[in-house]
């Protein structure tokens, strides 16, 4: 392959990155063919077999060694499992009667947030609710005490 066509490559896969949710699989693929794009500009001697041979190592080393340690650093959910509920214990209003276990709107930190009555008691309009805890975007609130 000439050494663009690993260029383009490799910027295929990394645009695929962006746009599908690969979790960062495509990352270290692409820029693995954008390394081999280098090497093949700066040594065009490099036979096709050498060039795929060094395609495949510096991909698999680079998933192995570095994708856990680039997951970890920006993934949402910490490598431990435990989401990040910063809501958690913080107080808010809610904006529409919420009986036990319905779904409603509450407001917290100035914005309206969906939210499930977690609690076995009825909750009224303005009443003060605390976050129990968060399940994607729905908080799980009861009435404050």
């Amino acid at each position: 392959m000439p050494w663009w066509g690993w260029i383009v490559l490799g910027v295929l896969l990394l645009g695929a990155e962006v746009v599908l949710p690969t979790d960062f699989w495509l990352v270290f693929i692409g820029l693995s063919a954008l390394a081999v794009g280098g090497i093949a500009y700066l040594a065009p001697g490099l036979p096709a077999t050498g060039e795929w041979a060094l395609f495949g190592v510096l991909a698999a080393v680079s998933v192995l060694f570095f994708r856990r340690l680039v997951r970890e650093r920006f993934a949402s959910v910490p490598a431990d499992g435990r989401a990040d509920d910063t809501l958690v214990g913080q107080t808010g209003w809610a904006l529409e009667p919420l009986a036990p276990g319905a779904m409603g709107r509450v407001e917290l930190r100035g914005s309206t947030w969906s939210a499930r009555n977690a609690g076995a008691a009825a909750i009224a309009s303005g009443a003060r609710v605390r976050v129990e805890r968060v399940e994607g975007l729905t908080l799980h609130v009861q009435p404050e005490a």
